[in-house]
């Protein structure tokens, strides 16, 4: 008999690859996919788990879709992702209102997992375990231990981009971070793997290839090759029906010449910067475990626009971590203001199980933290509308996501996260890819007139 599932996904682009992955697997076994929870039998919620808010967002989910039991089509409620990899059996005795707690370890065999949910069976949710110890410690040996899957993927929309992982895990040691511990080591897949889904994903519809992992800038590290990203970025561009590919999660410590030249020179790719400083100050970055400081970033991003001025640049910064002081703090805003970032996101820390952040000393007050996420914010806001103002004049090309609003993204917009660019009186369709010139600014925000 034919099950309806709808599939929920909180968090990232990596998750969004998962929830597309599960999908796969769930109609090549007959299962039907529908986009509404409440015509589904099961709700198969893909939580994210990385901080606070995001938890919180996953459980609202998970209760919602839980709401629906009984009143309708719906049976069932199953946790995956971060949230139910990272917690297991905490997470099924504190949330009994879904129905199982699935682990990664249960992907593979998720359509008879939700049969067994449905039919009444129980599920006994897996206890937690540091996934890095799945794997060998020298990237080199983790090669015998990569496994080679059928390729299994349903798109679950029609935008035109679609995220292509291309590796998983993370070998660094950030102090606030807790992905290694439940995604595991960094592994890359190989290339013939990517590019075979690459060309599906082109086939199907997708114009714009959004390359995913935990950490792009070590990809090919394990397959011994640290440059083989430079050397399958022209093929995965050359690639009938790709117009455009964009890298995400760059490593400042980890960015090479190469990488940058080969970004900027080959065609279609996007001069698109997605770097992770997380802090500017010394100091902080040191009790992060990471690298840097603001002489040494402002040079990377004087190095990116002197090949290309008009890239885009984009990061994500954690602001009140413990022993931030206020001279650190003003370090930080001072290299916001002279970096000129496109798009800056702005985090409070918070403790996370697992990290070695949760046992620091000297935390900031929650109420420190609150008033300096509301001042970085606002001269991030600041910094980002003086450089969207900057672009007026500036030759882009869009690709249109939406029909109605006539609103895409240029070249330096990433997807969901950065700023749009809008046409005012035109009619063009969706995935249609328009030259055109900047004429105004909102914000983060782009009007253009199509040339």
């Amino acid at each position: 008999m034919k099950r309806t599932v709808a599939v929920v996904t909180l968090g990232c682009a990596r998750n969004e690859v998962d929830s597309e992955e599960l999908a796969g697997r769930l109609a090549a076994d007959g299962w039907t996919l529908v986009d509404d929870v409440e015509s589904a039998e099961v709700a198969l919620v893909n939580t994210c788990g990385f901080i606070e808010s995001a938890k919180k967002d996953s459980v609202d989910a998970l209760l919602e879709a839980s709401s629906l039991k009984g009143h309708g089509t719906t049976r069932a409620v199953v946790a995956v992702g971060c949230m139910a990899e990272r917690y297991g059996n905490e997470l099924a005795e504190a949330l009994p209102e879904a129905d199982a707690i699935l682990g990664f370890d249960d992907y593979k065999d998720i359509s008879a997992r939700l049969q067994s949910i449905v039919a009444g069976q129980s599920h006994t949710a897996h206890v937690p375990r540091d996934r890095r110890a799945l794997l060998p410690i020298a990237p080199a040996e983790r090669a015998d231990a990569r496994q080679e899957e059928e390729f299994s993927r349903k798109r679950l929309g029609n935008a035109p981009w679609a995220p292509l992982k291309i590796a998983s895990g993370c070998d660094r040691r950030c102090s606030f971070c807790a992905i290694p511990y439940f995604r595991g080591s960094f592994i890359s897949r190989r290339p013939t793997e990517i590019i075979s889904e690459a060309r599906w994903l082109a086939e199907n519809g997708v114009s714009e290839l959004f390359l995913v992992s935990e950490n792009t800038t070590s990809y090919g590290k394990d397959l011994g090759d640290l440059q083989l990203m430079e050397k399958i970025l022209p093929e995965i561009a050359a690639l009938p029906g790709v117009e455009r590919v964009r890298l995400s999660y760059l490593q400042p410590a980890e960015m090479r010449p190469t990488l940058l030249q080969a970004m900027i020179a080959t065609d279609k790719t996007a001069a698109y910067f997605d770097l992770s400083f997380q802090h500017s100050s010394p100091t902080v970055l040191r009790r992060m475990r990471r690298f840097g400081d603001t002489e040494k970033f402002l040079h990377l991003i004087s190095q990116i626009r002197a090949l290309s001025p008009e890239a885009g640049i984009r990061s994500n910064f954690i602001v009140g971590f413990p022993g931030e002081t206020q001279e650190d703090f003003d370090d930080l805003a001072n290299f916001i203001t002279q970096a000129k970032l496109d798009a800056v996101g702005v985090f409070g820390y918070s403790d996370e199980d697992n990290t070695e952040a949760l046992n620091l000393s000297d935390k900031v007050e929650a109420d420190v933290i609150a008033q300096r996420v509301e001042t970085l914010s606002s001269l991030a806001d600041e910094m980002v509308s003086l450089r969207a103002q900057a672009r007026i004049g500036e030759t882009v090309r869009v690709l249109i996501e939406d029909a109605e609003l006539q609103e895409g993204r240029a070249a330096h917009q990433g997807p969901e996260v950065d700023g749009t660019t809008t046409f005012i009186g035109t009619s063009f369709e969706i995935g249609r890819y328009v030259d055109a010139v900047v004429i105004d600014s909102m914000g983060a925000d782009l009007v253009a007139k199509p040339l």
